[in-house]
């Protein structure tokens, strides 16, 4: 028997049960995710749990509940991409669409689309491991978003601020325009008390050179606009703004990348993906959270898929086409993957050795070859993750 689930977020979901030979046993049963109305649910399937396949498509995060609660009792849960009953739900609502013929499509799908059934393992974003490193992307993109607007904001004040104090934000520099951004206040300040100021938020690395490069900048800014065309209090308050963001933020991504060494030591406690090359601290709790088990995988070619990065392939008879990147995976593996490939290849022989036939036979673009180089570390990864063996460099021959 098959059970199909139309998940709702916020209304309730719609269920529907299938015989073996895709017969309706009954369809349009409403019910949320509370225990009560599962059990009654479940009071109605009157089945054995070996008997029983509950189908669904992982809508946003409702899923998670009722797809555990029914795990628990030995039924076997499985989730199909919503593009993958797109096609057949057109056809059964060409005229009407609705959540119950929604439930019988899904529960029709193992009679017509058997292969395409792959059961569900793990807790997807239940996962603490899978929803941190998501969260530490969102943050470092609201973090370089800041910092875009500082360079932009900054620029009004000249470039000798560029000048003394770089671009790469660290603490002692978001202290600085928290509190000093307008040049009047920077030179009433004085280089003794400014430079006292800097020695403690830059741990003794800036010192009265620093703070007489500073002066020197606000001095500049002052001469650039000659105390007409802006007000550098209201311009100041602006920076402070932003800078004090960034001083949050950044505390925020240390307090994750904690939890993510913490998470990724439970997940992987050999050590096994954070052995490959060009994989760091965060980017092997990136792989691990977003790849989940890798057993879960019929095959090395179905985690490239999953990743997104192999090329959309259309072919008829004789002549084959291909296009860009599927990119159908998950887009925080991808773009982890990529960054880790484009590390590796300074440091594994042979990535460093394709990268060098791409780009000279095929002339590639940088990132269309680093793209390729990604999908071989990722299978690498999943190889070595699989068997339980750590990542082994070696030469072009294959020498150790």
């Amino acid at each position: 028997m098959t059970l199909g689930i139309d998940l709702a977020c916020r209304a309730a979901h719609v269920a529907s049960l299938a015989g073996p030979d895709g017969r309706l046993v009954w369809r349009g049963r409403k019910f949320f995710s509370r225990t009560v109305e599962l059990e009654r649910l479940w009071a109605d399937i009157g089945r054995d749990p070996g008997e029983l396949t509950v189908v669904m498509e992982p809508t946003r995060n409702a899923w998670i509940p009722v797809a555990a609660w029914f795990r628990r009792r030995g039924v076997k849960v499985v989730m199909v991409p919503t593009t993958q009953s797109a096609d057949l739900r057109e056809y059964f609502s060409k005229h009407t669409k609705n959540d119950r013929l929604d439930s019988v499509v899904l529960a029709r799908l193992p009679l017509l689309h058997p292969e395409g059934l792959r059961e569900h393992v793990g807790d997807g974003p239940a996962d603490p491991l899978r929803r941190v490193v998501k969260q530490r992307s969102s943050i470092a993109k609201r973090r370089t978003a800041v910092f875009n607007r500082l360079d932009a904001q900054l620029e009004l004040l000249g470039p000798g601020w560029y000048d003394a104090q770089g671009t790469d934000y660290g603490k002692a520099t978001l202290a600085f325009l928290a509190r000093y951004a307008d040049p009047t206040v920077v030179i009433r300040l004085g280089q003794a008390r400014l430079a006292r100021f800097l020695r403690r938020y830059s741990r003794g690395h800036w010192r009265e050179g620093k703070a007489a490069e500073l002066i020197a900048a606000a001095q500049e800014s002052l001469r650039l606009w000659d105390g007409d065309g802006i007000d550098f209090a209201e311009l100041a308050a602006d920076i402070a703004v932003e800078a004090e963001q960034a001083i949050a933020l950044t505390a925020q991504i240390s307090d994750l990348d904690e939890r993510i060494a913490n998470l990724y030591a439970e997940a992987d406690p050999a050590g096994i993906v954070r052995s490959a090359p060009g994989v760091g601290p965060v980017l092997a709790g990136i792989i691990a959270g977003r790849l989940g088990d890798p057993h879960r995988f019929t095959s090395l070619a179905a985690v490239r898929s999953y990743s997104g990065l192999v090329p959309k392939v259309s072919q008829s008879g004789t002549s084959e086409r291909t296009g860009g990147l599927t990119k159908a995976g998950d887009p925080l593996l991808r773009e982890a993957v990529w960054m880790a490939a484009d590390q590796a290849r300074k440091l594994d022989p042979q990535l460093a050795a394709k990268y060098a036939r791409l780009m000279a036979a095929d002339h590639r673009h940088h990132d269309s070859a680093v793209c390729h180089l990604a999908t071989i570390l990722l299978t690498r990864i999943a190889t070595c993750w699989r068997t339980g063996q750590p990542y082994q460099i070696c030469d072009v021959d294959g020498t150790p």
